[in-house]
């Protein structure tokens, strides 16, 4: 929570019980040099860490100028899934179609992005989507608000709504992923089980074998 006065910043707190103002901090900052001095200054909070909250403060406290920015639009949290889903949607949303990779027996509909070195074959993509350069699609549907990186693998399965960082490999699902995130490096296989439906949210250098 932030209070400001004729247009700066006079004090801080960290998820006050009974917020004096609706302005959140948001997590961007731009600071000098000073910040180092002021980050000496404090000490660590309760739970052992040193508070960037607490730092700015330090600056307020003593007579330095900070300024905010007030943000009016919208803004995501890029620690839920949910919000990253939906900024990915956004940006999916103002893309134009542009395909500089490699069709083989494949199809893009509507607005679709294939950068230059992916390869397609015997897939189906529905846009919005993007597929990144040095990408290898083989038998895939790729659906709608679908983001993949660079250098990934996906063979036999649907993809929709879903984000796949760079060097992901998904293989050999019998249903469809959707709603989900890969990190980068993460692989996912079809095992001998039967479940028919995936969400994830998976962190780098990752492994996971379906059963």
């Amino acid at each position: 929570m932030a209070e400001l006065e004729d247009g700066r910043v006079v004090r801080l707190a960290e998820k006050p019980p009974e917020p004096k103002t609706d302005l959140a901090l948001v997590g961007v900052y731009m600071f000098t040099p000073q910040i180092h001095e002021a980050a000496r200054a404090i000490q660590p909070s309760p739970r052992g860490e040193l508070e960037i909250t607490d730092a700015i403060q330090h600056l307020v406290d003593t007579g330095r100028r900070v300024e905010p920015h007030v943000v009016r639009g919208w803004w995501k949290d890029t620690g839920r899934l949910e919000d990253m889903l939906e900024a990915n949607r956004l940006i999916l949303d103002t893309i134009e179609a542009r395909v500089e990779g490699e069709l083989v027996d494949s199809n893009c509909n509507g607005r679709v992005v294939v950068e230059p070195g992916a390869r397609l074959e015997r897939c189906t993509v529905r846009g919005p989507a993007i597929i990144g350069a040095g990408t290898r699609l083989t038998d895939c549907y790729i659906g709608p608000y679908t983001a993949i990186g660079e250098d990934c693998v996906v063979e036999q399965a649907e993809i929709e709504h879903s984000i796949l960082l760079a060097g992901s490999a998904v293989r050999g699902l019998d249903g469809r992923m959707e709603s989900s995130l890969l990190g980068r490096n993460v692989k996912i296989g079809r095992g001998d089980g039967q479940p028919r439906a995936y969400r994830f949210m998976v962190g780098d250098n990752s492994e996971i074998g379906i059963l």
